[in-house]
């Protein structure tokens, strides 16, 4: 899947000032850096989800992926503890993100150069395996090791997530704006992945630790800028 980053894996870049300690701010009173990020949530073309009302903590706006051609393809939205793996005791952070992304099937790319490839739940999956990974390395592990592990605990959930009717998976029904939905999930050391598709087409996936996943619930976001 070829995607990139519209913006950083936690929130907007720092542009806070004394005088604007939200950073610089527009007409409508969100910061420079905040309005990026919602504009890019705002460029997609599906729907977004996440958390349903059960969950009373705090939301954020994490990143968009976009196709070469500029095209929204998935986003996460982030519930509870901001994920941080540099600070002390990281691991006790308790944490949901939910990724929705795209239905679509194969075709060109932007440049007409070759073909994208088509978007399924194991894309989800994949996604929300390598977000944990990406917020869960182990804090002590020497830097210069870092992307070593990375690689290799990063091809380990590319070849599950491709996997999804292998044992390393389970089924788990949670609902989505009330319905039943068919879940695939797995837990590791690290934390929790699940992955399924709305009604609607979108394809869900989700990640987290310290919260679990069994009584959790998600619902279409109505205005994505009652998150900024």
């Amino acid at each position: 899947m070829e995607t990139t980053s519209r913006v950083g894996a936690g929130t907007a870049p720092d542009t806070t000032t004394a005088e604007d300690p939200q950073g610089t701010a527009t007409a409508d009173g969100v910061s420079a850096a905040r309005r990026t990020v919602v504009d890019g949530f705002l460029a997609a073309t599906f729907p977004w989800y996440g958390l349903d009302g059960a969950f009373t903590g705090p939301r954020r706006l994490m990143q968009v992926g976009t196709a070469a051609d500029g095209t929204v393809q998935h986003g996460s939205i982030g519930h509870g503890d901001e994920l941080s793996v540099r600070e002390a005791g990281a691991e006790k952070q308790r944490f949901a993100v939910v990724v929705s992304m795209a239905s679509s099937p194969v075709r060109r790319s932007g440049d007409g150069t070759g073909v994208l490839d088509a978007t399924t739940v194991s894309s989800a999956a994949w996604l929300a395996g390598s977000g944990l990974l990406a917020c869960t390395w182990p804090a002590q592990m020497d830097h210069s090791l870092r992307d070593d592990w990375l690689d290799q605990q990063t091809e380990t959930a590319f070849e599950l997530a491709d996997d999804l009717d292998g044992p390393a998976w389970s089924a788990l029904s949670l609902p989505v704006d009330g319905v039943p939905v068919h879940f695939h999930y797995r837990e590791s050391e690290y934390g929790w992945v699940l992955a399924g598709s709305t009604p609607e087409g979108v394809h869900l996936g989700a990640y987290g630790r310290g919260m679990s996943a069994y009584g959790l619930g998600f619902s279409l976001i109505e205005d994505i800028e009652t998150y900024a």
